[in-house]
């Protein structure tokens, strides 16, 4: 990562909600954060993640959730 991009926040998005990392997220990895919020968007669990650019230069980190079974 260089140190353009180590300025900008990361930006975790999952279905429509969109988290923008603050200082308490900025070591955690992309992992990691996946852990913290699994407790509060339990769709997160067995997410594909996927990591992009953005226009701006910031890290646009998806959480794309995983077709579950039922019952």
């Amino acid at each position: 990562m260089s140190d353009l991009n180590q300025s900008k926040p990361r930006i975790f998005v999952t279905g429509a909600t969109r988290i923008v990392e603050d200082e308490s997220m900025r070591s955690l990895s992309a992992e990691q954060v996946r852990e913290v919020l699994k407790r509060s968007c339990p769709e997160v669990a067995h997410a594909t993640i996927r990591e992009r650019q953005l226009d701006d230069g910031s890290t646009c980190i998806d959480f794309i959730p995983a077709p579950g079974r039922k019952g």
